[in-house]
């Protein structure tokens, strides 16, 4: 999500910063560059134009022009005007006490409707209410079995068209209407509606839709959008928005490779506000819609607070305060560094959790194209196939002989396992030495290991296969020779 935009902007900033003293012609040129990369994003072309005139007013300024650091200034300006694009955003339910609340969520085909419903309920659960599922879509034949399987596992209720009298009905306001009334004589707090969707919008399906609002009433209508369809999601939340009034916006599948463009433009063009964000297929991907935070991420400035919130979901609590008493103990072993990746692949991708971490994005291309969990996986196999003693103390223990060794259980390269033995002292230790920080030190911490894992010689995945090049005679001859003498330096390492 948003890569291609990030990169595109970073490399109109970085050739604004490189002009030295900037002037209102290189500013207007090097903005230019900006519009382009939002407009290739799929960023609406109205939504775009005017965004652009907005910084641009601002920053061909005598106050950015002459500051020290125009393009830092710049930038400052982009974010500031890309958090007014898409928020502000009110991410409560406005859920009261004492009354059922009724939520009603509505989108095409195929945007993740039902599954959202889902992840909206989960939600709410947790917040100790209770809530039932209303399966009022009648036209997809799944729709209606799917809501009660994600019900089931929710351990929640789920008023479907077989609860009617009768045993059945094709009225999807009538089941709506009678899925209300049951949560009122239950006492259930929320309900909500799960309606049909089309594969384009047409007017029966507007006409359902509106049907049900004026009956209903529901409190609160959500639009489902998929981000995937670009352009597309803005046109059917403007169409959704004027027949019903939306309340706010769903936005799915923004982990995929969504460009983006719809989180950008949907605000601009409906007025009503992204307020939550789907980020996976998992029934607990279900994030407050944060504008300021998105900015970040579009600049490749990080978004610290979202990886924080997200890590203290997640990672298992007991093990990190477990991991913490070792490290102020000075204790910091391959184990201890196994359990570490194990519980930051609970984060998501690397290339996710990467772009969350300031000065981190650029590592992102660095690594696109490489088989990230693959090269974690073969580092388990390295660990697993040491013994306690060695994964303790790895650099005393470990000799060439057991290297071999190692390398055979794990069916990797011996040198695999020379890199990381011989990387292990500096990592433990800057691993003690986080023991005890807050975040910012933290950060600062990563930031360093960023610099060494920028180091092609660092790198402890598998070196890629043939590039298909053949090497001619001279060539071979030279490499054989560099590793022989690399061979013969870590003898001597061993040795000593």
């Amino acid at each position: 999500m948003f890569e291609s935009l990030t990169a595109s902007l970073s490399s109109a900033f970085t050739a604004l910063r490189g002009r030295g003293k900037l002037s209102e012609a290189n500013m207007r040129e090097g903005l230019a560059e900006v519009r382009t990369a939002l407009l290739e994003a799929d960023v609406a072309y109205d939504v775009a134009d005017g965004f652009l005139d907005r910084v641009v007013a601002d920053a061909v300024g005598a106050r950015v022009l002459e500051s020290l650091d125009p393009a830092q200034q710049l930038v400052g300006i982009v974010h500031r005007e890309l958090c007014n694009l898409m928020g502000p955003v009110d991410h409560s339910l406005h859920l009261e006490a004492g009354r059922t609340t009724v939520l009603m969520l509505c989108g095409l085909q195929g945007s993740g409707k039902t599954t959202s419903c889902a992840k909206l309920a989960r939600r709410i659960q947790a917040q100790g209410r209770g809530v039932l599922l209303v399966a009022a879509d009648l036209q997809r034949p799944a729709a209606i079995e799917q809501l009660a399987v994600l019900g089931r596992q929710l351990g929640l209720p789920v008023h479907t068209p077989a609860d009617m009298p009768g045993g059945s009905s094709t009225d999807p306001v009538a089941v709506c209407n009678a899925g209300v009334a049951r949560a009122r004589t239950e006492g259930i707090s929320v309900v909500i509606l799960d309606t049909a969707g089309r594969l384009a919008i047409d007017e029966p399906l507007m006409q359902e839709l509106a049907k049900i609002d004026r009956t209903v009433g529901p409190d609160q209508v959500y639009l489902v959008v998929d981000a995937m369809t670009g352009q597309d999601a803005v046109k059917s939340a403007k169409a959704f928005n004027d027949a019903l009034e939306i309340d706010g916006v769903i936005m799915t599948k923004l982990d995929g490779d969504a460009r983006g463009g719809a989180a950008l433009s949907v605000k601009s063009v409906t007025g009503v506000p992204i307020k939550f964000i789907g980020t996976g297929e998992q029934i607990e991907a279900l994030e407050d819609f944060h504008p300021e935070r998105m900015a970040g991420r579009i600049l490749g400035m990080g978004d610290v607070v979202s990886l924080v919130e997200e890590a203290q979901r997640k990672f298992d609590q007991d093990e990190m305060q477990r991991q913490e008493e070792r490290l102020k103990a000075g204790e910091f072993t391959l184990d201890d560094f196994k359990k570490m990746l194990q519980q930051t692949r609970r984060l998501g991708p690397l290339g996710k959790v990467l772009g969350m971490i300031p000065g981190m994005g650029g590592m992102q291309e660095m690594l696109a194209g490489a088989d990230l969990e693959k090269d974690m996986n073969r580092l388990f196999g390295i660990i697993d196939s040491m013994t306690p003693d060695e994964r303790r103390n790895p650099t005393r223990v470990i000799d060439q002989s057991r290297r071999r060794r190692i390398a055979a259980g794990a069916g990797v390269e011996l040198n695999e396992v020379g890199d990381l033995v011989k990387q292990f002292d500096g990592m433990a230790a800057m691993m003690k030495g986080m023991a005890g920080l807050g975040m910012r030190e933290r950060m600062q911490q990563v930031q360093q290991l960023q610099a060494q894992l920028s180091n092609p010689n660092a790198r402890l995945a598998k070196p890629k296969g043939d590039t298909g090049k053949r090497l001619t005679a001279d060539e071979r001859r030279k490499l054989k020779k560099q590793r022989e003498k690399e061979e013969r330096r870590r003898r001597r390492e061993t040795r000593g």
